[in-house]
């Protein structure tokens, strides 16, 4: 019978604890605290201070192809994946037939399994020029 007593009461202390962790886990700072935005949107002609933060990071001038492809490019066209023509192989040759432009168009607008400029969606028409220019040396 004790035994039953004390398990009760162990549970029961478990409880209160548990609560009284569970009340000061929801104090109005706490609160406050986890349902603080995460992010914030910018609407085209109002100053966002978000937006600011952004020119100020791309003032600092476009990434070189080198740079460019090895944050982004070089998953794929590193090992061939899917089809990609790898870097600094024969593979470009009848890619560059077509001329760097096409090359570009396809690399911004995405074609076979490489989605959209690839996996950098924030690279300019240049970055992504520059590395095409990169990758195709061969």
């Amino acid at each position: 019978m004790m035994k039953a007593i004390r398990s009760v009461v162990a549970v029961l202390a478990g409880v209160i604890l548990s609560t009284l962790a569970m009340a000061s886990s929801n104090s109005d700072e706490a609160i406050r605290e986890r349902i603080q935005p995460v992010g914030s949107a910018c609407i085209q002609g109002e100053e966002c201070a978000a937006a600011s933060g952004a020119a100020t990071a791309s003032a600092s001038g476009p990434r070189s192809g080198e740079e460019v492809y090895n944050a982004s490019c070089g998953a794929c066209h590193g090992v061939g994946v899917l089809g990609a023509p790898k870097k600094g192989t024969s593979d470009w040759a009848p890619r560059l037939e077509k001329g760097l432009d096409t090359l570009l168009a396809n690399a911004i607008s995405g074609i076979n399994s490489m989605p959209p400029k690839g996996t950098c969606g924030n690279c300019s028409d240049e970055e992504l020029s520059a590395a095409i220019e990169f990758m195709s040396k061969f």
